[in-house]
């Protein structure tokens, strides 16, 4: 399971806006991220770039799966995991009361 972010989200939707105004005054997108993140104290590049290309992403100007995919894959999975779990009880439930059944009863 992923940790939570340490960063809150309205930073993060800060600092993907401000790479975009910011983008032209720089000579790749790379050096804007830097200094965004440095200036608002972003621990790496790297972090801020993931955000960009996530919200890229969701935007739909860049291929890939929109946080609202993914979210819904993780619950489909807990759901499954869910649904074996259960499937295993009912399973192990059901042998035990078909031996039940086969066991021979000794009437007193």
């Amino acid at each position: 399971m992923a940790r939570p972010s340490q960063y809150p989200l309205e930073l993060r939707r800060r600092a993907v806006r401000r790479v975009a105004e910011v983008r032209p005054e720089y000579d790749t997108e790379w050096a804007a991220m830097k200094a965004v993140a440095q200036k608002l104290g972003i621990g790496t590049t790297e972090t801020l770039r993931k955000w960009v290309r996530q919200d890229q992403i969701d935007a739909g100007t860049r291929a890939g799966t929109t946080s609202e995919e993914s979210a819904e894959l993780k619950r489909l999975k807990k759901e499954n995991a869910e649904l074996k779990r259960a499937n295993d009880i009912l399973k192990a439930a059901a042998s035990f009361f078909a031996a039940e059944l086969d066991r021979p009863h000794t009437r007193s």
